[in-house]
Formats: C-alpha cells, sequence, structure tokens
C-alpha cells in the first residue's frame, strides 16, 4: 500500500474515533437543574478537540422517568427502592475522570468507562433506587481484567442535593476543594473527611464479586466507601478538577492566583465563574495536559 494512502486512512481512522469520542460529552442541556444549587463544569483538552479527561453529569429528573419508577416500586412493595428513587429526586450526580496520557485514543478509555457508568446506572435505578458503590467495585474489576490496556484511570463520583450535602467517593482523583467564608478562602477537606483509594483498575475488587480474579501480590482493594460535605451558605462553592488544574502552571495557579478570582467572581451564575476561571488559567500558562472542572454553587 502506498505510503500516501496508508497516512490517509491512518488520519481517517484517527477523525473517526474523535467523532465517536466526542459523541460521549456532554452538551449544553446535559447540564443539571436543582433548586438551591447550580452546576457547570468546563474542559479544555491539551491537543485535538478530545483527550483523557472526561465529565458527565446525572441529572435524575431530566435523564429518567422518576415518576414510574416510583409507581412501580410502590406497587411491588419495593420501600427501599422507593426510599432510593426519593433521594435521588433532589439530587443530581457528576463524575469526573482522568485517563493517563491526553490524546485521541485515550479517549477510548474514558469512552469505556462512559458506556459502562451509564448503562450500569440504569439498573442500579432498577435494583436499588439509587447509584451505589457496587457499580464502581464492577467498573474497577473490568478494568482490572483489562490488563493490555497499560493505562490508569482516576476518577471522582459525587451527588449534591438541594440542601448543599455534597456526597462522593474518589478513585486516585484529587480531593474537591471548597471555597467559603467572607472573604472566601479556598479549603482542603479534612483528612477525617476524606476516605481514599487507588485509581480504578489498579487493584481488582473483592466486594460484590460473583467472579473471583487473582488479585495478585498488591491483594484486593479495600471496598469503596462514600465521603461527604456540606456547603452551608449561600455562594459557597464546591470544586471537582483533574489533575491538569491542580498542577496548571506548575502548580502555582492553584496556590497563588485561583482563590483571588473566586472571590472575584464567586457573585456570578456557576457558567460565569467557569468561563471566568477558563480565561484566568489560560492568562496565566499554557496548558501542559487536559484541564477539566466542574463548579458547584449553593444559590439558597
Amino acid at each position: 500500500m502506498p505510503t500516501d494512502t496508508w497516512q490517509a486512512e491512518i488520519r481517517a481512522e484517527l477523525a473517526n474515533l474523535e467523532e465517536i469520542a466526542l459523541a460521549t460529552k456532554p452538551s449544553s442541556g446535559d447540564l443539571p437543574i436543582l433548586r438551591g444549587v447550580e452546576v457547570h463544569g468546563v474542559s479544555i483538552p491539551l491537543l485535538r478537540a478530545i483527550g483523557g479527561d472526561h465529565l458527565i453529569y446525572l441529572d435524575f429528573k431530566q435523564r429518567y422517568d422518576l415518576d414510574r419508577r416510583l409507581r412501580e416500586a410502590e406497587g411491588a412493595g419495593r420501600a427501599e427502592v422507593v426510599a432510593g428513587l426519593r433521594k435521588c429526586q433532589q439530587r443530581t450526580g457528576v463524575l469526573v475522570a482522568d485517563v493517563s496520557g491526553h490524546k485521541v485514543t485515550d479517549a477510548l478509555v474514558a469512552a469505556m468507562l462512559h458506556q459502562a457508568f451509564l448503562l450500569g446506572a440504569y439498573y442500579e435505578l432498577d435494583l436499588f433506587g439509587e447509584i451505589t458503590t457496587r457499580l464502581f467495585e464492577h467498573i474497577n474489576q473490568r478494568f482490572y481484567k483489562s490488563t493490555t490496556l497499560n493505562k490508569y484511570l482516576t476518577m471522582v463520583y459525587g451527588e449534591v442535593s438541594e440542601q448543599g450535602r455534597f456526597r462522593f467517593f474518589s478513585a486516585g482523583h484529587p480531593a474537591p476543594l471548597v471555597f467559603a467564608g467572607r472573604p472566601g478562602r479556598i479549603e482542603h477537606l479534612p483528612e477525617d473527611q476524606l476516605v481514599r483509594f487507588p485509581p480504578v483498575g489498579m487493584f481488582a475488587s473483592n466486594a460484590y464479586m460473583d467472579e473471583r480474579v487473582d488479585p495478585g501480590p498488591l491483594g484486593y482493594k479495600r471496598p469503596y466507601e462514600v465521603s461527604e460535605v456540606e456547603l452551608l451558605e449561600a455562594g459557597d462553592l464546591l470544586l471537582l478538577y483533574t489533575d491538569g488544574f491542580a498542577e496548571h502552571g506548575g502548580g502555582r495557579y492553584l496556590d497563588e492566583r485561583a482563590e483571588a478570582l473566586l472571590e472575584a467572581v464567586r457573585g456570578e451564575p456557576a457558567p460565569e465563574i467557569c468561563e471566568r476561571l477558563r480565561k484566568d488559567l489560560l492568562a496565566f500558562a499554557a496548558p501542559e495536559d487536559d484541564i477539566t472542572f466542574v463548579v458547584i454553587k449553593k444559590t439558597e
């Protein structure tokens, strides 16, 4: 095959892969709507239009027919499912993930997570009425068994309620930051409020598994647990992000600049805060990695 033809085919295949990966990225219509809380996020790929960062919004009331599910669960006498669904009526979920690397092919790994998570979420609502750590145990196991990927994946998934309570679990991912107080200060969550786990797929799961796998010399990871934080006042912000944000400008942006910017824009809606943050990031330094961040703002 002539070299020019071969290169053209490779470019076409990469463009096709990019198109498939782009279809998993959130659109403006996916933004959650929740009383008393605003949620908005931004992704800045380092190369082309996609990369290894991934963002999923899970607006339970928009994405799922909770009323139908409630009627069916009540009719079947499934009290625990009813209780879970009622919680989902007052919550919205956000998943932020970071695949090692920032190439088009790394977006394929993010797309694998995307499909596994959203498909699993349907079954979680059927079985439990809400998303549980069981889903992530199974996702972890699938990635652990895909050892040929030679990729690691960090992830944080959390749900915020109308009251501003944020429940989350983190697998090797940077911990959320809280911006609160008058004047505002960026606060790192106390260690006693965090339960840390290794990146997805690094260790085998042992909880809820039908199929046992050889965990190797490192053994099984411990079962996932949920951490909680509460936004107390209107105007408080919670920030989810990937390491491209934390390490931007050699880590100096987060240490030296972010706090002042957030104080200046805290009165704005979450989308405007994100846009100002995006512009300020890029003005501060050129990115060296994919950057994704999500602002969760308590408005009432």
